[in-house]
């Protein structure tokens, strides 16, 4: 919108069902879409993209639940805001005249309208309850949001007032149920083929939901004798989602139990952080299919698979789900879950996943008070050399990871000393939709090439540091690459070397007298720093930048390549890729 967000401009400068198709109309690219608005499913949102044109044609439908209304406004903002979003807005005035308005809301929530008018082709239509209205991906208008690939914030508000304007309405000031927000991928890619195979349902039966704000509900399943005799591929997944629980269900994942092939697991089922889950079962953490709100249906390319099952692997995967809860009802009952498509008929390629960006280490860091704090991890030329066969990879799908002060994520790709298209981004990125994302296009990775995985984190609430690690309240910096065909490199991570962390550690005791322990882990050290001034974090974002790192280049069994990978050099990108064209419409409407 009249701006992007504060991590956009950094980076230029360095809940809910879902369902998707897509096709072809006289050589236009199309894809519809849909997904519920509101945590009782009363409204739906269906957009249809429409790629030649760079436009969307949303399409608001109301049920027969939802109540009577005299306006509505849906539209976007950077993180879900109503204040300072931009919105199309369709009101009835006082002697039911309908009106049509593209607006944005001051620092207040107060709506404004916008010189140009950029919500186009707006119609209402009272028998199917629905409106519908015209946008396009980046008009250019500095008070429009521009809709990017990646996360976006769609915002909605209602009321029933009486209005003889729109000047002034205050979209902030409606309750709690008459305003809300969902985090969609507005500008999917075009699917593959349908994929004929067999459907392996894991999913709660009859779950009775706890009637707590949030739950993260686990369960074990033992695969079926005919998956664990032979290797399948999965060739697809999808969400099953029980009917009139679409605002329920936030996300799923499906884990394998990455453990010795005869080891049995307990049929664990209950609250995955419950002190009574088995410990064994932590071993259930290589993700296998994973669906967020908005997600449509994974299918992999029509050469390959992610093998599953056979006798040399653990017979035994974990679903877990996040169920958003806020109304705190104790009547729910669920049976959604995950549809994995295997078949026995194995492709060319087995798929694969491999790691890029930081460790999982306490030697990384994000000071408090920081409103877009940098960390990246790098996947240098040396480890893609030994570690990638001569044709190289291709990479189809992408899932970006960050714990809870992630707010962007980037991974770069490099060919020698040349910077090509990015491989994915997500600006307005949140660790409340994770999904894996397949990519626009397929990128082919060779030997030699180069990727750096960049996060930026949001700290301004904190006032200790926050620490690489694996708990919730850690962070992370991940991407995994979902490619093919399968190679022994499985993780291609940094982290700032050991010699480079102690010398840093030496310089806070002796000269800012912080009470450092040269016998202490880094986390208990980072801990001890206080306060973050702004100096401090600029000490630490240089030690990142320009240390040497020390490199995992690990193949799947853990160990690493042959060679040695600390105080290695940040490799250096020569040639930056040229900022992309804006594609504007050749007007605005009139106002």
């Amino acid at each position: 919108m009249k701006g992007k967000c504060f991590v956009a401009i950094f980076f230029t400068l360095i809940y809910y069902h879902y369902s998707f198709s897509i096709h072809e109309e006289h050589d236009e690219i199309i894809a519809e879409s849909e997904s519920v608005l509101d945590p009782k499913g009363e409204l739906t949102l269906k957009w249809r993209v429409n790629y030649n044109v760079r436009k969307i044609r949303f399409s608001l439908n109301f049920n027969e639940k939802a109540p009577s209304i005299n306006w509505f406004a849906l539209g976007f903002s950077d993180r879900g805001d109503l204040e300072n979003s931009d919105v199309c807005l369709v009101w009835t005035n006082y002697i039911g005249r309908d009106y049509f308005e593209d607006m944005h809301a001051d620092e207040n929530g107060k709506l404004i309208r916008d010189t140009h008018q950029n919500c186009e082709d707006f119609h209402v239509d009272r028998e199917t309850r629905s409106v519908t209205f015209e946008r396009y991906f980046d008009t250019c208008d500095k008070d429009d949001y521009v809709i990017e690939d990646g996360t976006v914030h769609v915002i909605w508000a209602r009321g029933i007032d009486k209005l003889f304007s729109s000047k002034g309405l205050c979209i902030s000031c409606t309750s709690n149920h008459d305003h809300g927000f969902i985090r969609v991928r507005l500008l999917t890619p075009p699917a593959a083929p349908q994929p004929s195979a067999h459907e392996l349902r894991i999913t709660n039966k009859q779950l009775k939901v706890p009637g707590s704000d949030t739950t993260y509900w686990c369960k074990v399943f033992k695969l079926p004798a005919f998956v664990t005799e032979s290797v399948h591929h999965i060739v697809k997944f999808e969400s099953t989602i029980t009917r009139g629980n679409e605002g329920l269900v936030h996300h799923m994942e499906v884990f394998y139990c990455d453990d010795d092939p005869n080891k049995e697991m307990p049929l664990f089922e209950g609250n995955c952080f419950s002190p009574k889950r088995p410990e064994s079962t932590k071993v259930c953490s290589k993700v296998k299919a994973a669906w967020a709100m908005g997600a449509p249906p994974f299918i992999y390319p029509q050469e390959a698979g992610l093998p599953l099952g056979g006798p040399k692997a653990n017979k035994y995967v974990m679903l877990e789900v996040h169920y958003n809860n806020p109304d705190l009802r104790n009547d729910w009952v669920d049976s959604s879950g995950i549809i994995l498509h295997i078949t026995d008929n194995r492709r060319k390629y087995d798929a694969a996943i491999m790691e890029l960006g930081l460790e999982y280490t306490d030697k990384m860091a994000i000071p408090g008070g920081q409103e877009a704090f940098s960390l990246t991890g790098y996947c240098i030329p040396q480890c893609t050399a030994v570690g990638l066969p001569a044709a190289g990879i291709v990479v189809f799908g992408s899932q970006l990871h960050t714990h809870l002060t992630g707010a962007a994520v980037r991974t770069r790709h490099a060919r020698g000393l040349r910077e090509l298209p990015v491989l994915n981004e997500d600006l307005h990125y949140s660790t409340h939709f994770q999904e894996i994302r397949i990519l626009h296009r397929p990128v082919r990775i060779l030997p030699g090439d180069y990727l750096e995985t960049t996060c930026v984190y949001n700290t301004k609430d904190k006032e200790e540091a926050t620490i690489g690690g694996h708990a919730i309240t850690d962070e992370m910096c991940v991407n995994y690459m979902h490619y093919y065909p399968a190679t022994e490199l499985e993780v291609c991570k940094s982290a700032v070397s050991n010699k480079a962390l102690e010398d840093y550690f030496k310089f806070e005791k002796r000269w800012d007298n912080m009470s450092i322990s040269f016998e202490a882990a880094p986390r208990a050290n980072y801990l001890s720093i206080k306060p973050w001034t702004p100096l401090r974090a600029k000490a630490l974002h240089m030690l990142y930048t320009e240390s040497p790192i020390s490199m995992q280049c690990n193949k799947s069994d853990g160990n690493r390549f042959q060679g040695d990978w600390e105080g290695i050099e940040i490799p250096k990108i020569k040639v930056p890729l040229r900022e992309a064209p804006r594609f504007c419409p050749k007007m605005h409407s009139n106002p």
